[in-house]
Formats: C-alpha cells, structure tokens, sequence
C-alpha cells in the first residue's frame, strides 16, 4: 500500500487508517481517498454519496445503522475531534454487541472504516467539529434504526468531559437497547 497505513481492530472489519502526510512550511498534503491504496487493504467498493456534518462540543451522533439497507462508511474529522464508536450488529459474529471507539480528528488524520451492519456514532470532543463520511448506499429515511448511546448492556465508555452538557437529537434518547434490537429480530443470544 502506498500512502497510507492500516490497523485492523479487536472487532473483524473494522479498520483505522492513517495516511502519510506530506508536510513542509507551506502546510501539508495527503490523499484521503485512493481507490487503488484502498482496495489492497481490503476496502474494495463503491461508495455513491459523500456526506459532512458540524457539530459543537457535547453533541453525540448515534448510534445510528439502516436496517434494510445498510452501509459500509468510511469516516473522517476535516476539522476539531471527536471519538467515533462503531457497534457490532451482525447477527453471525462472535463479537456482536461489542463495540470498538477511536479518537479522530484535524491533527491525527486518522480515518475509520465500519463495514455494513454497524451502529455508529460519535462523541465532540472539541469546540466545534467538522465530520466527513463515505457511503456505499444511499440514505433511506423510512429504515434509519438506533440503539441508545448509553446503553449498559453494550456499555460504550464514551470520554465524557467534566462539565459539558451533552446535546442530542430529538430522537436519539429515544432508541432502545441491545436487547430490544435482539427482541425486534428474534436474535436468541
């Protein structure tokens, strides 16, 4: 592979990737995506919509999935920080319900990729956040699903700042637990 390097994680699949960056008094340079470097790390596909978000400290994004038509991401921080949780929900996995988080953010580079059948979510960790992402499928309203952020059962150890209110969407507080997920499709584990 050429300009960039690759982790994988304790969870199958997902991947953290840190590109080389090419710096000098002008500023910096790197690829943040290559078809090519890509693919020879085993994310060979084709990703149809690009997609940013702003965000402020405090806010937390998910945890987010599509159930009918899910979606392999790549995601990335253009500007401040903020800690990305990917949650495994294949069904198949030995390591379903676990979860895995990674600090991202302007001054690291570093990307995640979360394939198909993944919660994800993420944490801001600075002021203000610039947060980029590819996708392998369109977003389709009507199938969005969630699991709520702080559920014990999956037990994400999100890096909460000391007095900093934490920000939602209307609907994320809303999202059931890993067990009404498994409930809502019959999963006997």
């Amino acid at each position: 592979m050429g300009q960039i390097s690759v982790e994988t994680c304790e969870i199958e699949g997902l991947k953290v990737i840190t590109p080389k960056v090419f710096g000098d008094s002008r500023g910096y340079f790197y690829e943040s995506y290559s078809k090519r470097d890509y693919a020879a790390a085993g994310i060979d596909m084709e990703f149809v919509q690009d997609n940013q978000s702003a965000s402020k400290r405090g806010v937390i994004r998910g945890l987010h999935f599509q159930k009918n038509f899910p979606q392999d991401k790549l995601v990335r921080v253009l500007r401040g920080e903020v800690y990305d949780v990917a949650v495994d929900l294949r069904e198949d996995s030995p390591t379903f319900g676990k979860w895995y988080g990674v600090i991202l953010s302007e001054e690291n580079k570093k990307q995640f990729f979360i394939p198909k059948n993944f919660a994800h979510g993420f944490l801001v960790l600075s002021d203000y956040a610039e947060f980029a992402y590819k996708v392998t499928d369109f977003y389709h309203p009507d199938d969005e699903g969630g699991l709520l952020w702080n559920d014990p059962e999956i037990g994400v150890e999100w890096p909460l700042q000391e007095g900093v209110e934490l920000i939602f969407s209307e609907k994320d507080p809303k999202w059931g637990g890993i067990r009404q997920y498994k409930e809502e499709r019959g999963i006997l584990r």
